[in-house]
């Protein structure tokens, strides 16, 4: 069954949220060793007949390389980074023998969102480059900073499986880091490991734990692109690398808002904006954000109409809805937090209403409780939603089905019912054809 999450400063943490796209393994096992030659038959002799040729025995196939083990936490966190900062191969530039790197934050490697462990993760592998590797001067990811065009450490903090996927029910963390070389556009090392899950913190930071609504978002897919999948000496992405600078100071702003500097991270988000790569979930989620946060109501629903055609512009966006535990009804329908979730509804409704293509609506749950029970809950609260955006919205009546999933397209899978997993409760929204 599912549950609620805790309440946030101006709507509770929501029941609901997009899917994400399942991504590539960060390790590359070797290739196979190639088999030996045959080896050649004797000459025949002059008078006698020679022995038929024996041939050699086929060469074993080399096995693929065992994946790491699952080591505590801390541990792994050191082993990834050691191993990354170690193998990194870089030129030192006379007269300036240290390079300059800076840590783009690190993010869940399906979700995109950052957390507390992977601020944590940020943090410690800061202190270990400046306790055993005086030959690297961290910096901060600025924008300044980053037309340096220093290196860049990348990093993704995954979930997977008992196989190690990104299905099912989780069970340990999968560590991916890479060192990305501005100056030559390509990886220059690669880390990886994997972490227990105990006492591992991964509630989101503010700005994600707020955030409205989710969809795929090529900045955040160039970003995991860049470390999944990858081995050293690969170009980085170019949706990561072109795209870097915008990233530096959504990152500042994301900083102010988490901060309580809500004027400051919307003057922030506005610049990126008005920039060529500011079409980016994260600056119209932002922009939402800091103005309601701001009591600028009308640049809220602005903002949050941007999102939701961008998000169906896209084919596929989630919002999310916070349901009373075990029911389909709204917790926040009636009461002084009940505006953003009209708010929500009506936009949706408007920005569907110009669209001629038509939609589904499907739920999802977390995996905890019987999988029967999830599937007709996750049914109730999708059918829930299409009945509000047709009230919303007439003409929508025609153009509009609704799906249950239950807990078979968990995007965090750690059953926790918390903030930390509301993505696995959401509500998806998909444009699809008539």
């Amino acid at each position: 069954m599912t549950t609620p999450s805790p309440a946030t400063p101006f709507f509770k943490p929501l029941s609901g949220c997009l899917l994400a796209v399942m991504l590539a393994a960060c390790a590359n096992p070797p290739s196979p060793g190639e088999a030996s030659a045959t080896a050649p038959a004797p000459a025949p002799a002059p008078v006698a007949q020679a022995a038929p040729p024996v041939a050699s025995p086929p060469a074993a196939a080399t096995a693929p390389a065992a994946p790491p083990p699952v080591l505590p936490y801390e541990e792994a966190v050191l082993s990834a980074a050691n191993n990354l900062l170690g193998k990194a191969q870089l030129a030192a530039e006379p007269p300036h023998p240290r390079h300059t790197i800076v840590i783009d934050p690190l993010i869940d490697g399906v979700t995109g969102m950052q957390s507390k462990a992977t601020q944590a993760m940020g943090a410690r592998i800061v202190q270990l480059i400046r306790e055993r590797y005086p030959q690297y001067e961290v910096q901060p990811f600025t924008a300044a900073n980053v037309q340096k065009s220093p290196v860049v450490l990348v990093g993704t903090f995954t979930g997977v499986s008992k196989e190690r996927k990104t299905e099912g029910r989780r069970e340990s963390f999968r560590i991916c880091l890479a060192l990305a070389d501005l100056k030559s556009g390509k990886l220059v090392s690669k880390g990886l490991a994997f972490a227990q899950m105990d006492g591992v913190d991964v509630t989101p930071l503010t700005s994600f734990r707020d955030a409205p609504a989710w969809t795929e978002d090529p900045a955040t897919l160039g970003y995991i692109r860049t470390c999944q999948g990858t081995r050293a000496g690969d170009p980085i992405h170019p949706q990561y690398i072109n795209r870097i600078v915008a990233a530096s100071l959504i990152s500042e702003a994301m900083e102010a808002y988490d901060a309580g500097r809500y004027k400051e991270a919307r003057d922030l988000y506005e610049t990126v904006l008005r920039s060529t790569e500011g079409q980016q979930l994260r600056v119209y989620s932002g922009l939402y954000l800091a103005n309601w946060r701001l009591g600028r109501k009308q640049e809220a629903v602005k903002a949050f109409g941007q999102l939701v055609d961008y998000g169906l512009e896209n084919k596929r966006l989630g919002v999310k809805f916070l349901f009373r535990s075990g029911s389909a009804v709204l917790a926040a329908e009636t009461g002084p937090t009940a505006s953003p979730y009209q708010l929500w509804l009506m936009e949706l409704s408007s920005q569907a209403g110009k669209r001629q293509s038509c939609m589904e609506v499907t739920g999802h749950a977390s995996p905890t409780g019987p999988e029967p029970i999830n599937e007709r809950l996750s049914q109730l609260r999708a059918d829930h939603i299409k009945r509000q955006l047709e009230r919303a919205s007439p003409a929508l009546s025609k153009r509009l089905i609704a799906n249950g999933m239950g807990s078979r397209e968990t995007l965090v899978g750690n059953a926790r019912d918390d903030a930390s997993d509301a993505l696995d409760r959401r509500v998806e929204f998909k444009v699809i054809g008539c």
